[in-house]
């Protein structure tokens, strides 16, 4: 397979949501519906940038190619200007979280759709209770060979970007424990995870190859791996962050991602080379992530020596300053200290619950995050319904 290589690292986005009554903050089945009004007028009746998602609950709106991570998060908000107002008139919002504190995946309609009617058939259970959301952050990269070489590099700071991302602390109305439970439920899933550690580009293809004749997948869209090369887009796929309810956090973790996909770039035309961490390390420093999220002690050897997760991103953003201010990108990146300062997603739905409130109290504080985030960005039809607790734009 060929890799359609990208000039520049541009940066597109996916984000998946999910659709809520505002009042009872259940998800509701109306992503068909909502779709096909906004999709009347485009071939096929299709939106190009607004898709389902396996479950009915569930869409996901993607941007175009973007030279900065502000940009695609504007292109987003074109598009949620579209559906924002048709979920108004609803009684509906919008919210992006790992997971869905309390919802049942068994009590709501998947899509109707050939491929995922394989995927249910084929993988049942572990695929059946994929009511989860995320965030997909592509980056332009110049050859298959460098795709590969950055996908490496970038799994050594994987932790790092799920830690700011981690908003999944409930799962099937129950606190789950970790920062990240999406992390764990898509992890029962074939070719998930940590992507191998492999040579060039010739090496992924002999992989690939292996995986199509042995039955493993049926196209390469069916590798999951947490960052994987994308050869049809020419980018390197982030794929490991959950759902987050705004747009400047989606931007600054965009910014992380094309930043240093950049910095690899300009490191392999310097001739550098790069001491890669153990699988086990890897793995294990994932499981810390998701587990403990930003207050983790994360391994940075082979013998053991660990750190702390917040002392290793503000080392990560000090080193990828200097590319982001060349980016354009550099107060987007830099916001990751305000998150990490201010606390990611699972601990503010945590602190609502810790304060006695319910989960439903939960799914409202996603809103007012998201709604106040939607105003900032100029998404039409946004609203305040209340006041969030400081975090968005």
């Amino acid at each position: 397979m060929d890799f359609n290589s990208s000039e520049k690292s541009t940066v597109g986005i996916e984000v998946e949501y999910g659709i809520v009554d505002r009042q009872t903050g259940e998800l509701v089945s109306r992503s068909t519906e909502i779709l096909d009004i906004i999709g009347a007028g485009y071939p096929g009746g299709e939106h190009p940038k607004a898709k389902n998602e396996l479950f009915q609950p569930s869409l996901e709106v993607i941007t175009g190619i973007c030279q900065t991570p502000n940009e695609a998060a504007y292109d987003l908000a074109g598009t949620l200007g579209e559906i924002v107002p048709l979920l108004n008139e609803r009684g509906l919002a919008l919210e992006s979280t790992g997971t869905h504190p309390f919802a049942e995946w068994d009590e709501l309609p998947t899509t109707p759709n050939p491929r995922y009617d394989r995927m249910l058939e084929r993988l049942q259970w572990p695929a059946q209770r994929l009511l989860i959301h995320g965030i997909h952050v592509h980056v332009g990269v110049r050859s298959g060979d460098k795709a590969v070489i950055t996908t490496n590099v970038l799994a050594m700071y994987l932790p790092v970007i799920l830690a700011l991302s981690a908003s999944s602390p409930y799962w099937l109305g129950r606190d789950t424990g970790m920062a990240s439970s999406r992390t764990k439920v898509f992890e029962a899933m074939p070719t998930t995870g940590v992507p191998p550690q492999l040579k060039d580009w010739n090496d992924y293809n002999r992989l690939l190859n292996a995986l199509m004749k042995a039955g493993t997948i049926e196209t390469v869209k069916e590798i999951w791996w947490d960052i994987r090369p994308h050869p049809d887009f020419g980018t390197v796929e982030l794929r490991m962050c959950d759902g987050i309810t705004t747009l400047r956090e989606t931007a600054t973790i965009a910014a992380i991602a094309q930043s240093m996909v950049t910095k690899i770039d300009e490191m392999i035309d310097a001739g550098e080379e790069f001491p890669l961490l153990p699988d086990w390390v890897l793995r294990e420093n994932k499981w810390r992530a998701s587990r403990w999220g930003l207050d983790c002690d994360l391994i940075r050897d082979q013998d053991g020596t660990t750190q702390p997760l917040r002392e290793q991103l503000q080392e990560v953003i000090d080193f990828l300053t200097p590319t982001a201010q060349k980016l354009g990108c550099v107060d987007d990146l830099r916001h990751a200290l305000t998150m990490a300062e201010d606390g990611a997603s699972y601990m503010r739905q945590r602190a609502v619950v810790a304060n006695g409130g319910s989960l439903i109290d939960v799914v409202k504080l996603l809103i007012a995050e998201t709604d106040a985030s939607f105003a900032h960005y100029g998404v039409a039809g946004a609203v305040v319904a209340q006041e969030a607790d400081g975090t968005a734009p």
